[in-house]
Formats: structure tokens, C-alpha cells, sequence
């Protein structure tokens, strides 16, 4: 829950250096329609969860053969905030490399510091300064690292990032990033009551952003209903355009139109979603990941 103590157990890499220019991302899906682009919505903040998965050194999907298809997805649509899932310490600082020149990221391991897997959140310096962030675990002793009380397979990690958007003069917003857990139903509900006391205790005045894989499908399961009982909207529901549907879990197998979405971002009432969809990007049919990465564009309709 947000205490005040601002980065006291943030595991960040150095700063990359500052770009002059802004970013602006280009929407690139295989789908058959395409909503409008970023550059069609001026100011429009484009927002992406990505379950990376994990690196592996070997086997036909390893890091190694994925990692020039993720680098070539990232350079061409250049979000401005990344929600990410599973990615390990040094997958990420290839990431980092690889998106380009002025990205950071916040994280933290799930078993701690650069133990494991990370819910990291990446961001465009040029667009955005972190003004404070945090982590803790999805358990009933949410500040003791790795902690895992509700049964869950693994220990379950949530990152938050207070953030200012230098676009728009006192502009400043919440993402927080997470990935419940993939065999507990109970734990998954926990979470979700958890998630929303750290919502609760932010500056109410100001839009909160959730990215995250829920491991269930969106319209079909409790956790989801619970998320929206918190105050939030569905982007992919709420946009104005959408591209065309896909499971966003894909196993590495062609994508699967008009399946579950698990992966979801989600808004607090007062933040229009210009459009959202389903990135099936593939280079020489080969996938990325094993999930599909889902974007929105966001205008967050408050300023101080």
C-alpha cells in the first residue's frame, strides 16, 4: 500500500539518457481493422501490457531466437508506459537496450531484489518522470518480500509509479502493474481486495492506469467483476475503436481470434480510451511471446 517511502525498495537499472524529441507510437497489428493511431489523438497516452515470458537459454522459443522479434514490436509502437509480466533481471536490461535510447524501468523480483520475475513498468523518459513508486507482495504481509500467505503457487509482486507527464503541465497519474497468480482462485480474489486498498489510499484526485495478467478471462470469472466493483473501466469495452479480438495468451501457436482476454488495462471512470487492440505483431511467423501484447490510448481528462 502506498506508505510515503517513495523508491525505498526500488531495484532500478541507471537512467538512460534523455531524448529531446517525443515519441509518437504507431499501431501495427495483424488484424484485419485497425483503429486509429496515436498520431491521429495529439497528447494521447499509449499504454501497453506485455507478458514477456520468461527467458529461457534453450528450446525453440528462447530468449535468444524471440528477442529480435520483441526488439523490432517495441521500436515500431514505442509506448509510452509498458506494463510488463515475467521478465527476468537481464531479459529486461536487453529490453532496455532494445527499445531505445530513452526508456527506464521500475521493478523489483518477486523473491526480491533481482531474484526472479518482475511486474516491471518501463516508460519514455521524454514523456514521462516517475515522482514516486513502490512495490509490495499480494499476501496478508503485502511489505515482507516474497511472502506468499493465500496459497498461491508463487509469491506475487505489484508495482506502482506515481508520474508526471511532461506533455501536459500538471499532469501527473498512477500505473500499477501486476500478475496474479495462474492455479489460485482464492488468492486472485485476495489480490484483487488488496489492489484496491492500495487504490483507495492514492490521491483520489488523480487517474490510476492497471496493467497487468490476471490469468482469467475478462467477463467470466469474479476476479474481473471485482476489478470493475473497485471503480474501474475495462479500456478494451470503453474505447472508441478497437482492433479485432484475439486470446491474448497464445502458447506460441498462431493467434486465436475472438478468444479470452487475460490481460487487461484498466481505468479509473474519468480517462477516455481512444482505441485499444490486440498487437499480433510475428516476424517470419514467429511470435514474440506466448502472450499477445494488448495497447490502449488514453487521454486522462484531469489536469492540476
Amino acid at each position: 500500500m502506498p506508505d510515503g517511502r517513495g523508491d525505498t525498495r526500488l531495484e532500478r537499472p541507471e537512467s538512460a539518457a534523455e531524448a529531446a524529441s517525443m515519441s509518437v507510437p504507431l499501431l501495427t497489428t495483424d488484424g484485419s481493422t485497425s483503429p486509429a493511431s496515436a498520431g491521429e489523438q495529439p497528447g494521447a497516452l499509449s499504454v501497453m501490457t506485455y507478458n514477456l515470458k520468461v527467458a529461457h537459454a534453450t528450446g525453440r522459443n528462447r530468449w535468444a531466437v524471440r528477442r529480435p522479434v520483441m526488439r523490432e514490436l517495441l521500436r515500431r509502437e514505442r509506448p509510452h508506459v509498458i506494463g510488463t509480466q515475467e521478465g527476468r533481471y537481464r531479459q529486461l536490461r536487453s529490453i532496455e537496450k532494445d527499445i531505445g535510447p530513452h526508456y527506464d524501468w521500475i521493478g523489483i523480483g518477486r523473491m526480491g531484489g533481482r531474484k526472479s520475475e518482475f511486474a516491471a513498468v518501463f516508460y519514455d523518459t521524454g514523456r514521462l518522470k516517475p515522482i514516486q513508486s513502490d512495490h509490495y507482495w499480494l499476501s496478508d504481509t503485502p511489505s515482507v518480500i516474497a511472502s506468499n500467505t493465500w496459497g498461491a503457487d508463487l509469491p506475487r509482486v505489484v508495482t506502482w509509479v506515481r508520474f508526471s507527464d511532461l506533455a501536459r503541465e500538471g499532469q501527473e497519474f498512477y500505473v500499477l502493474n501486476t500478475h496474479l497468480d495462474h492455479r489460485s482462485q482464492y488468492a486472485r480474489e485476495r489480490s484483487v481486495e488488496l489492489i484496491g486498498e492500495t487504490i483507495a489510499a492514492f490521491d483520489s484526485s488523480l487517474p490510476v492506469v492497471v496493467t497487468g495478467d490476471f490469468n482469467v478471462a475478462a467477463h467470466d470469472n469474479r476476479v474481473y467483476d471485482a476489478m470493475l466493483a473497485l471503480g474501474l473501466v475495462d479500456t478494451w469495452d470503453a474505447a472508441g475503436a478497437r482492433g479485432s479480438l484475439y486470446a491474448t495468451f497464445n502458447g506460441f501457436r498462431p493467434p486465436e481470434p475472438g478468444g479470452q482476454r487475460i490481460d487487461w488495462i484498466l481505468t479509473t471512470p474519468r480517462v477516455t480510451t481512444h482505441w485499444a487492440a490486440i498487437n499480433t505483431f510475428a516476424m517470419n511467423g514467429r511470435l514474440p511471446s506466448d502472450h499477445l501484447p494488448v495497447q490502449v490510448a488514453l487521454d486522462l481528462g484531469t489536469h492540476r
